[in-house]
């Protein structure tokens, strides 16, 4: 009984391969060839001029833990106060941050949206716009916003009384950091928020019906109905975005440059390839990057127990 189910299950592996075979072979040389080479200079001395006529030398594990290595843990002030531990701090500030306001004010935003009222169609439209802007123009333009001698955001704070000085708020070490936050979560909210909305959408009514006749309030529905089922879709959503923003590079470049007070781990590979030409070390940080952002996603898989199908 059990030998033709075999049969048909093997059969269904093996086309499933082979459908998916031209797929991994693309994602194979789009991925992980740059990928291998990367972790491959990371090895060397390799810089900008040497990488063509492989005139670089191997020097192992320099770049990792020699003087000069990305974990070095004996440097004079400290391995958090270095450029690269600035980096993997402003890294995590950001992404915590920002993450936590884009799914909090997504959730809100969805639940506004999902109710029936006059213009929504016009309001959805509306809240979507942050998110199509480039990146690059959001930041441009935001950055002349918040300018510290010609910004309107300056000049509306001393209008209202808030403030009696111009802040430089991309420059100003206190400020830089958060107001590229901000930016951020107005930005990518309208991503959470149409997440969130898709999953709200195809809850069904009965529950709601019940919870209405039953009198219970609408707050004690949201924890007890709403966000349990929204939430396999909702903590996929935060995969992706934490992902983002983990990475993240141009937002933080344009609006504070190579400032080391808000310094991005990509930022920090960009400058060591591409200003200071240390192409080997650069690998090296790009590939604790990649390391970095791999463990926390299969922690956050472990921590919330839900998978990519959506199981909890």
């Amino acid at each position: 009984m059990s030998s033709p189910t075999s049969a048909l299950t093997r059969e269904r592996t093996r086309s499933a391969w082979i459908f998916l075979a031209p797929t991994l072979i693309v994602l194979l040389l789009v991925a992980g060839w740059p990928l291998g080479r990367t972790i491959w200079f990371s090895f060397t001395d390799a810089s900008l001029d040497t990488i063509g006529s492989s005139s670089y030398q191997w020097v192992g594990l320099t770049n990792y833990f020699g003087e000069y290595g990305v974990f070095n843990f004996s440097a004079a002030e400290g391995f958090w106060h270095t450029d690269w531990g600035r980096a993997i701090i402003n890294t995590f500030r950001f992404a915590t941050v920002s993450v936590v306001l884009e799914t909090v004010l997504g959730v809100v935003f969805a639940l506004v949206l999902n109710a029936n009222f006059k213009g929504r169609a016009l309001v959805r439209a509306a809240v979507l716009v942050p998110w199509a802007i480039p990146t690059i123009v959001s930041a441009k333009m935001w950055a002349w916003i918040m300018h510290d001698q010609f910004g309107v955001l300056n000049a509306m704070l001393k209008s209202w009384g808030v403030i009696d000085a111009n802040i430089a708020w991309t420059a100003d070490p206190a400020y830089a950091l958060w107001s590229v936050v901000l930016v951020d979560v107005w930005k990518t909210t309208p991503f959470m928020t149409l997440l969130t909305l898709a999953a709200l959408q195809m809850l069904p009514r009965d529950c709601y019906e019940a919870a209405h006749v039953d009198g219970i309030h609408p707050v004690k529905v949201f924890f007890k109905v709403t966000l349990p089922l929204i939430w396999p879709a909702l903590m996929v959503a935060v995969i992706f975005r934490l992902l983002d923003a983990l990475r993240v590079f141009d937002i933080i470049y344009v609006m504070t440059s190579n400032s080391v007070d808000t310094i991005s781990m990509s930022g920090f590979v960009r400058r060591e390839i591409v200003d200071n030409n240390y192409v080997g070390y650069g690998s090296a940080a790009s590939t604790v990057l990649f390391l970095i952002i791999g463990a926390c996603t299969l922690l956050y898989l472990k921590i919330s127990r839900v998978d990519l199908g959506g199981k909890k």
